[in-house]
């Protein structure tokens, strides 16, 4: 086995810790992009804790020598698992954890998609604006919540962290 993607989850989550780093250095900065800079952190931040629990998703698969190329969702896994007739503790925590609808899981994949919505409120192009313009929903347009989610993003972070730390643990046991 050559562990390929516990090394590539490894590296999302050390890729989240950077940009939360510099999503706080973002907050106390002076700079005239300022919020141009925390929006874009605040996304870099959610892709890579995406990232990093579709990498650990495929790392399960990898423990089961499964068809890693056709694995980026739980249910994705589930399907293989079953076709193979195994069982997996780890995919049975995710799918748990997945279903509590206010649970952090469930939040990061409601704020991840958050950020590939579009809107098209405006009934014409204003003045210099081009026409094929997409307007992009910020994910917290006035600033007013930045230590929040800040915050938030940690916890995630730390909820993730400690998830993979239990199920790679459960994992090494067999």
């Amino acid at each position: 086995m050559s562990d390929i993607y516990l090394a590539r989850t490894n590296q999302k989550l050390s890729f989240v810790r950077l940009h939360l780093d510099a999503l706080s250095q973002a907050h106390n900065s002076n700079s005239w992009n300022k919020h141009g800079l925390i929006e874009s952190y605040n996304e870099s931040v959610l892709f890579h804790l995406k990232g990093a629990l579709e990498a650990f998703i495929r790392e399960v698969g990898e423990r089961y020598d499964l068809a890693l190329e056709a694995i980026h969702t739980p249910v994705e896994l589930q399907s293989q698992l079953e076709a193979t007739g195994q069982e997996s503790p780890e995919l049975n925590e995710l799918v748990l954890l997945a279903g509590q609808p206010n649970g952090w899981l469930a939040k990061l994949e409601r704020a991840y998609a958050a950020c590939w919505q579009a809107s098209d409120k405006q009934a014409g192009p204003q003045q210099g604006q081009s026409v094929s313009e997409i307007h992009v929903v910020q994910i917290n347009p006035d600033h007013a919540q930045d230590a929040d989610l800040l915050a938030e993003y940690r916890d995630w972070f730390a909820e993730l962290n400690r998830l993979i730390e239990r199920l790679r643990a459960g994992m090494q046991e067999w």
